[in-house]
């Protein structure tokens, strides 16, 4: 009888072992799972208000996986801020205009797209969906604009480019340590039809989020772009994976970026207007205004509440792309007054993907054209260009209104 309880009690250790380990090992801050379990919804998604697709889009995604795609950094307070800058300025609606239709069509180095809306790149959207950035890139290039691709995406360059099928992708780059990858990586984009190489510059390190210490998360699947010599991404926190990249960034490394391709190159993670000048001199194609959706720098301004300053010292010599914080029609159209040339989006195009495959990502981009539409007839601008006219009112929250 004590043997039988003894191989007993080693069995039932072995298994709570084997457990743990599985556990350790998927790192997705879930109780309960071996296996990191994507959404495989198929789609249209009824929009009424895009804040609704975070809570929806948690009831999908697996809590380490939302964990890391909702999260900022820190208390998140910047993250917030990238929000509710807009309130900081006021739309006038004008009447008796003769809008009609207003035509939100518009270019980017020399791209036609249906709305000034493209999405922003971001790190594995393998996260929220089974189809990844190939689902992300097939619903974007319906929705007839860009899809931006991290080097950090869950899909391979190939696999993306094949779901766009010809429609307009853009290349953003992590650059890497080792000069013979980097020069690979562009040239793979570029032999793919990509057609420009976003360099993010604002991540020499990981922002401290907490939401993924907290979770202990790691990615659950492989980033395939990232070069081999950067080591294995499968298990690793984004903490890591940054610190496998380049982390000591330089205006030579836009030139050096720049001499490895004849694409545009754009700057993305610019918050000051002296860094706009400092990129423009070393050979920007296009400044893209951005505090990484508040992941890096926690206490810092809203991306919003820096774009006039940038756009004032860019001074229409290269276009302007803007994210952080667009969540509806009157975020694009404050945008574009202030300075941008267009706006990208992020999260809600991983949320419409989780919550219906490349058919959400399509109801995410319905929903913001006809937003946009909307605010501009009330406004009285029949066209893009014309919003870029427009004055803001600084909003006024007393009777007399000060200085913001």
């Amino acid at each position: 009888m004590k043997k039988i309880i003894l191989v007993m009690s080693i069995v039932l250790l072995v298994a709570l072992v084997m457990w743990l380990i599985m556990q350790f090992n998927n790192g997705t801050g879930q109780s309960g799972k071996t296996e990191y379990q994507a959404s495989n919804r198929d789609e249209e998604i009824s929009i009424v208000d895009m804040d609704d697709l975070e809570n929806q889009a948690a009831a999908v995604i697996p809590v380490g996986g939302m964990g890391y795609i909702q999260g900022g950094a820190e208390t998140e307070s910047t993250m917030r801020r990238n929000e509710t800058a807009f309130d900081m300025v006021d739309i006038y609606p004008r009447v008796m205009t003769g809008v009609n239709e207003p035509d939100i069509k518009t270019s980017i180095l020399g791209i036609d797209i249906s709305l000034p809306v493209i999405a922003a790149p971001a790190a594995a959207h393998g996260l929220a969906h089974v189809s990844a950035e190939a689902g992300t890139a097939r619903g974007v290039a319906v929705s007839g604009t860009i899809m931006s691709v991290s080097t950090y995406a869950s899909s391979t360059l190939a696999q993306i480019a094949a779901a766009g099928a010809g429609a307009p992708q853009w290349f953003q780059l992590y650059l890497t340590k080792d000069d013979k990858a980097n020069r690979q990586l562009i040239q793979n984009a570029q032999d793919l039809g990509y057609r420009a190489i976003i360099l993010t510059v604002d991540a020499p390190v990981g922002g401290n989020r907490f939401r993924d210490v907290r979770n202990n998360f790691k990615f659950p699947l492989e980033l395939p772009n990232v070069p081999r010599a950067s080591g294995k991404t499968q298990g690793q926190g984004i903490g890591q994976i940054f610190a496998a990249a380049k982390n000591v960034l330089t205006p030579y490394d836009v030139m050096y970026v720049k001499s490895m391709t004849k694409l545009p190159v754009i700057v993305k993670g610019i918050m000051h207007p002296d860094d706009a000048e400092v990129a423009i001199v070393a050979g920007a194609d296009a400044i893209w205004v951005s505090n990484h959706g508040g992941r890096q720098l926690d206490g810092g301004p809203a991306a919003f509440e820096v774009l006039e300053e940038v756009a004032q010292q860019v001074n229409k010599r290269v276009p302007i792309i803007f994210d952080s914080g667009i969540r509806r029609g009157q975020h694009i159209f404050k945008a574009i007054a202030m300075g941008a040339d267009v706006v990208a989006i992020g999260r809600p195009v991983i949320y419409g993907l989780a919550l219906g495959g490349w058919r959400g990502v399509v109801s995410v981009f319905d929903y913001l054209k006809q937003d946009l539409r909307r605010v501009m007839w009330l406004a009285g601008t029949q066209t893009v260009e014309e919003i870029k006219k427009v004055d803001l009112r600084p909003h006024c929250v007393t009777v007399q209104c000060g200085e913001i």
